[in-house]
């Protein structure tokens, strides 16, 4: 066990300590008289003294010691567990002790022996080793209560500890933690590592100085384990602008295998929302739990070992053995009970499966529990056939679950139909694969008895040798007797080598069934497949248009579908999917599968096997990014370095190899072999899995490792394996060849080497076969960070392709600025309740419009980033701008409007950026019930209680009237031009524009000037949109009289000509409200007014056309941003404590 450091003398130490080992920094010593031989009386001494000197705690026989190098004095950091010295002799005890200890001494001999040279002085390294050990002692400390408790103390003190050193949102829930420490540069900083729900974080607190990481998952674009010169094992966090390193875990298996599950589902979650259905407990990530993902992963292994629907939920999994008949023994494994199916698993990967689909259950039974039998239960399934489990713990909470999980599949399974009930009626191998249906496609079966038949009437009488066709008939049919015909049978290493052989023609299309377990699901809905027929037929939509294009392209050379029944059952089987799963509707290649599909199933069977490997067999391969084939393409790069390194060097660029082994994931080979090789490879494919593509791969290029080698570029290769592929032959297959007419042949080439199917499947399996399906996940889930970081990566370059041409920012402060507004959009589905829907990130959308935000989002990046902070004025600001660049009114907007919006701020002339103002205080920026509740004329500044016109003599007032008069002629044209392309601005509007001037100048370095300039321009407007209402005034009124009316409704009111009262006067008006709103539409000025006015003021000219640089905003922003959303929701939390507290009184 780990101690707390505590110092030795050295000198003293070595009359009661003997020496084993020693390096340049640890001692592990032993304490005399114990693991001597012979040495009873020595050992019954000291501890007689052991026991005088400290009656409180007896001494550990062995210890480990930190000696820094020219110190008398050691710090004892690890002992062996105390055995009484009375009762134990000395040869045991040291047998006990040592290994304990010396499991400390080699992980002080892989993670700190080579990192402590790299520090200065004595006391660093001593602090050091003490930091690291007081940190092993708490997660020891913390790992044991977490045994014992759901929420340990120590997990408490953590969370106090996590949530007052990053200061985040109290919704950010803590994961877990470790103790480990992170490298900076040579210099390892030991400290803290927090997971949580959307961050991995780091504090350390070294020599007294502070070390803070927060990273984002989605931030997080690789996670791996490396080695450096110092250790053996990091974890190494890579970013888009740094990689980090942590190690010194006690276990780093584990802990990366807890970021990778978090960063995966977070990535998923709000990456992925097309395709990723999030468990119920992860639905909700303020309450995810290390339990949660770890029960997650297991799901995940578990449905990805049995094939199983995303649906499947796994409720228990217990050690046990089954009994099995073919080796007459029991065999140890694991059961696995899930909502509807019972499956078993053998310890020895390959050994035995077993699958039993609750529905084909007919009782669950405990027997009589014995010494021989422990824990007995009997499964007993459809066609007489029974399971023995034994050595089931809580057998009794077991089947009690099983079989209450029994009754309501049984109580919602159709009486008429079973899925075992043909296999009853008929045994399997003389059925036919063209059972009935309500639309027969039994022409286009395979016959392949015809010949050996024919071959018979030539020589009637004559004892003929089997054809390997009526061989592998003959191997099935006793497999069928000793290990089952069902979907119940057992799956063993035998049936596997059959399966590699490939499948007789006759049993292809039912076997393709019971692998897949589709025959469940045909079982378990009866006439659904009839009814999607009838549903679709008729319907008109994007995926039946591209079905139609698609259906001659479909194995054109084959007979079957050079007519029209073939082509009416393809499109009726590809329509009806697209009409179950209008999510995935109808991909390219789908209709490869589904034609060889038709080839050896009914139109019914083919649907539901387009159904297992469309929705179970290759997850999220098909839908619009491909992204479940783009993960297993990366994975497979994976392999190839580390299966052929060698080849993998050669092929410097992956993405050319992937421009071929693409269509292998996609089409299992379909489309880039032989027809009736590449069946074989889906023989084996609805038996293993994804993994036979892997292997199968790995075994074409170590085929072509030499040829690929010795090319002279990437096209040559490629042009060698479409080649190799186009001449695998299938030596089993009755039919004619068929060839894939994909190969790149030129009439100077000699054509390769033909290569058997059969031979080349045997390979893979024996040379890389030995990946499991675990290991397969786990390198799936790393890859799919890789992945879908890619695809974020290319809408990111895209967006700034489409972006950059319209704006003068540089790239860099593009890229920056873009990194901000997606980050916005994070925190808010990080935090905010309820969460932003998909509508906010959409895939689908185009590229710039992929990302959106709200206008809560919008006020705060405006408050970070705009160069036009109003202090208080600046949120309705941001209001009236988002209402401004929100023209579809979804009350979203992309990046690329609120780029050009802030490029106009930092970059637009002066006009530009005028005519930006005007708008913002016009309609539709400006609204009646816009949030500025401040009235407009009571600002100290714009009050009709007081002059307009001050600081200035009266002489030059009257400068004034003779600029008005010169610029009304100068501006008649541009004034008439203006209505037309924007709206007149009110004096409501116009004091609201002014208004935020002001507020704009505030803490300017030439403030002072400012306010000046600005309520001269603001008398000149005033007035000359006075001169205006005058005139139309006195158009209004003559058009009235001559009309009839009355003078009255022309006539100015006291409150209207109160606001322009002469200077000299100093009167103030009695009324001071706002104008009356039939006054308040004849007073109008125009951008051209505006324009002009401000013109005439030097300072406002140099304040709006002075470079301003967005950089040190965007720096602020970085750092800020994450405070000012925490502040926000700290703010908004405030008022429910406050009314908790009410309700409390």
């Amino acid at each position: 066990m780990w101690l707390q450091p505590e110092e030795v003398l050295l000198k003293s130490a070595l009359r009661l300590w003997v020496t084993q080992r020693s390096s340049g920094y640890f001692v592990l010593q032993r304490r005399r008289g114990h693991g001597e031989g012979g040495g009873r009386l020595t050992g019954r001494l000291v501890g007689a003294l052991d026991a005088v000197l400290d009656s409180s705690a007896r001494v550990a026989p062995f210890r480990i010691l930190l000696q820094v190098p020219g110190s008398q004095v050691c710090s004892a950091i690890a002992c062996g567990e105390w055995l009484s010295g009375s009762d134990v002799d000395g040869a045991v005890a040291a047998g006990a002790t040592l290994e304990e200890v010396e499991q400390h001494w080699d992980w002080l001999e892989r993670n700190l022996l080579h990192t402590l040279p790299v520090f200065d002085s004595k006391e660093d390294v001593a602090s050091f080793v003490k930091g690291k050990v007081q940190a092993l002692i708490a997660e020891e400390s913390s790992s044991r209560l977490a045994a014992q408790e759901e929420e340990p103390e120590k997990f408490r003190e953590a969370l106090v500890k996590f949530e007052s050193r990053f200061q985040l949102p109290e919704a950010e829930k803590l994961v877990t933690y470790y103790s480990c420490c992170c490298w900076k540069g040579r210099v390892p900083r030991q400290g803290w590592l927090y997971l949580s729900a959307h961050h991995l974080c780091f504090y350390s607190c070294f020599l007294g100085k502070e070390l803070k990481l927060v990273i984002p998952w989605v931030d997080i674009q690789k996670l791996e384990k490396t080695s450096n010169v110092f250790l053996t094992a990091t974890i190494r966090v890579s970013t888009p602008s740094k990689e980090r390193d942590f190690s010194m875990f006690l276990d780093l298996e584990g802990a990366l295998q807890v970021m990778e599950q978090l960063a995966d589902v977070t990535l998923r979650r709000l990456l992925d929302n097309e395709g990723f259905d999030l468990d119920p407990p992860l639905q909700e990530p303020s309450q995810i739990t290390k339990r949660d993902l770890e029960a997650r992963a297991q799901s995940e292994l578990f449905r990805a070992v049995f094939r199983l629907p995303r649906r499947e939920r796994l409720h228990a999994v217990r050690d046990c053995a089954l009994w099995t008949p073919f080796s007459r023994r029991h065999t140890a494994g694991r059961l696995f009970a899930s909502d509807s199916y019972i499956c078993f698993a053998s310890r020895e990967e390959g050994c035995c499966q077993v699958l039993l689909p609750l529905r084909e259950v007919l009782s669950i039974e405990k027997m009589e529990d014995t010494s021989l039998l422990p824990s007995p239960v009997i499964v007993s399934v459809r066609g007489q056939t029974a399971f023995q489990f034994i050595e089931l713990k809580d057998r009794d909470a077991l089947v009690e679950a099983l079989l209450g999980r029994l009754r309501r599949v049984q109580a919602a399974r159709p009486a008429h139909h079973s899925a075992s009930q043909g296999d009853d009626r008929t045994p399997l191998p003389l059925q036919s694969t063209s059972a009935c249906s309500d639309h027969t496609f039994g022409d286009l079966e395979m016959v392949s008895s015809q010949s050996s038949e024919e071959s018979g009437e030539e020589a009637p009488g004559a004892v003929l040798p089997m054809s390997r066709e009526e061989v592998k008939i003959s191997l099935w049919k006793d497999h069928f007797v000793e290990y089952g015909r069902t979907v119940c049978m057992f799956r063993t290493e035998k049936i596997r080598k059959l399966v590699a052989m490939g499948l007789p023609q006759c049993l292809r299309g039912r076997l393709w069934l019971l692998f897949s377990d589709a025959i469940t699901d045909l079982a378990s809905h009866p006439g659904y497949y009839g009814r999607l027929v009838e549903e679709s037929l008729g319907n008109c939509c994007l995926a039946t248009e591209e079905i139609e294009r698609d259906l001659h392209r479909s194995l054109p050379e084959h007979p079957a579908f050079q007519t029209e029944t073939g082509i009416a059952a393809l499109r009726r089987v590809l329509t009806a999917y697209a009409h179950r799963n209008p999510r995935i509707g109808y991909c390219q290649s789908m209709n490869i599968l589904a034609s060889v599909l038709l080839l050896y199933a009914t139109e019914e069977d083919a649907f539901w096997l387009l159904v297992a490997v469309c929705e179970r067999m290759l997850p999220d391969y098909f839908n619009r990014r491909v992204l479940g084939a783009q993960v297993d393409q990366s994975v497979f790069e994976e392999l190839i370095q580390e299966q052929l390194p060698e080849l993998a060097e050669r092929l410097r660029d992956p993405s050319a190899l992937a421009s071929l082994s693409l269509s292998w994931f996609l089409t299992l080979f379909l489309s880039i072999m032989p027809l009736e090789s590449a069946v074989h490879v889906v023989d084996c494919f609805f038996y293993d899995g994804i993994k036979v593509v892997f292997q199968l791969g790995l075994a074409v290029l170590e085929a072509n490792a030499g040829a690929l080698c010795s090319s002279r570029d990437d096209s040559q290769a490629l042009v060698l394996l479409s080649r190799f592929l186009d001449h695998i032959k299938n030596e089993d297959s009755p039919g004619p060849p068929m060839g894939s007419h994909h190969a790149f042949v030129s009439e100077d080439q000699e054509p390769p080497p033909v290569t058997d199917i059969g031979d080349l499947i045997r390979d893979s399996y024996e040379k890389f076969g030995h990946q499991s399906v675990g290991q397969i996940e786990r390198m799936r889930c790393r890859h799919r960070i890789r992945v879908l970081q890619g695809h974020e990566g290319t809408t990111k370059q895209n967006v700034l392709r489409v972006v950059s041409p319209e704006v003068s920012f540089p790239l860099g402060d593009l890229e920056e600025l873009y990194d901000l507004f997606k980050r916005e959009h994070m925190l808010s589905c990080y935090w905010e309740q309820p969460r932003p829907g998909p509508a906010r990130h959409d895939p689908s959308r185009p590229y710039a419009e992929q990302y959106r935000i709200d206008s809560r989002q919008f006020a705060r990046l405006f408050q970070l980033v705009s160069p036009w902070t109003c202090g208080a004025h600046t949120e309705i600001l941001a209001e009236r701008t988002f209402r401004l660049l929100d023209d579809n009114m979804d009350h979203l907007i992309e990046f690329k409007a609120f780029a050009s919006c802030l490029d106009t701020m930092y970059n637009g002339e002066m006009n530009e950026k005028i005519k930006l103002l005007y708008r913002l205080h016009v309609p539709p920026a400006l609204t009646e019930d816009d949030q500025d509740s401040q009235s407009p004329l009571k600002n100290p500044l714009l009050s009709t209680s007081r002059p307009l016109v001050f600081g200035k003599a009266n002489d030059d007032a009257s400068d004034y009237k003779k600029q008005l008069k010169q610029m009304i002629k100068d501006l008649a044209k541009e004034k008439a031009k203006s209505e037309t392309e924007l709206p007149q601005m009110s004096q409501r509007e116009f004091i609201q524009f002014c208004k935020t001037l002001y507020s704009m100048f505030h803490e300017d370095p030439e403030e002072n000037n400012l306010y000046q300039a600005i309520a001269t321009v603001t008398t000149l407007l005033l007035q000359i949109g006075e001169v205006g209402q005058h005139s139309s005034s006195s158009s209004s009124r003559s058009c009235s009289q001559d009309s009839g009316e009355g003078p009255r409704a022309s006539a100015p009111s006291p409150e209207q000509d109160s606001v322009f009262m002469d200077t000299d006067t100093g009167t103030a008006p009695q009324n001071t409200r706002a104008f009356p709103e039939e006054a308040e539409g004849d007073w109008t000025i125009s951008l051209e007014h505006i324009l002009a006015s401000l013109l005439t003021e030097q300072s406002l000219v140099n304040f709006f056309e002075k470079p301003l640089d967005i950089k040190s905003k965007l720096e602020n922003a970085k750092i800020n941003q994450y405070n000012l959303k925490t502040f926000e929701m700290s703010s908004q939390s405030l008022p429910e404590l406050k009314q908790d507290s009410d309700l409390l009184r």
